[in-house]
């Protein structure tokens, strides 16, 4: 059994329950995840799915990875490809469309992301360093790095906190509870916040747990989210 499921992060809302309490959820749509190929025991070593999101230009992709999609009949390249492990794969097919039926209401999934890219940033920023003072004649220390290190080994010692690029890098957050679920959309609404822009694609992985809280009643959705496409 498939136990993930690559979506694009639509954005944030709200949904209120029946005590009237404000539950932030993010939107992530799973329309248009399917299987690649199938990796199993006997052939490659261990049991795994290759899981597709989105489309591409054939123009972008390049020949071999254009004829690996093709052997296995995804005639659009997708835009993105991720591989995860699965105990059984014997009712798995390449093409395989997947939706939100594999998850349910309460349960607990961990969504893997890239966070937002922010550039080059600062020691205040990327690191939140408080800086030096400005008395005494210091008026441009205010948002210097300070001292990198002693003079022994003579060298900037590996994981030194100093300015550099932010964000960009894969993350992911851990058990978080799914709200709703829209089968006639194949849309997942998931409390709290999760990695990446809008429009971004995200990996949402079982966890096999199920969230102790009382699921609330769902109410209303605020009509002020909109996907951008």
């Amino acid at each position: 059994m498939i136990n993930a499921v690559l979506g694009r992060k639509i954005g944030m809302t709200r949904i209120f329950n029946e005590k009237n309490e404000v539950v932030p959820v993010t939107v992530i749509d799973v329309s248009s995840c399917r299987v690649v190929q199938v990796k199993t025991l006997e052939n490659d070593g261990y049991n795994a799915v290759q899981l597709c999101f989105g489309e591409k230009k054939i123009k972008n992709v390049t020949k071999p990875l254009l004829h690996h999609f093709l052997k296995h009949g995804i005639l659009i390249p997708p835009e993105v490809v991720r591989e995860v492990r699965v105990d059984d794969v014997s009712n798995i097919k390449p093409s395989d469309k997947i939706d939100v039926s594999i998850f349910e209401v309460n349960e607990l999934v961990d969504v893997q992301g890239y966070t937002k890219g922010k550039g080059f940033a600062g020691v205040v920023k990327r690191w939140g360093f408080a800086g030096g003072p400005r008395t005494h004649g210091q008026s441009d220390r205010l948002r210097a790095p300070g001292s990198i290190g002693s003079q022994r080994p003579q060298r900037v010692p590996k994981g030194r906190k100093m300015a550099g690029h932010l964000g960009n890098e894969l993350v992911t957050i851990k058990n978080l509870k799914i709200v709703k679920i829209d089968k006639e959309k194949n849309l997942l609404f998931i409390k709290g916040a999760v990695p990446g822009n809008k429009n971004s694609i995200v990996l949402i992985k079982k966890t096999g747990k199920i969230s102790k809280e009382v699921q609330p009643r769902v109410e209303s959705v605020s009509t002020k989210m909109r996907a951008k496409k």
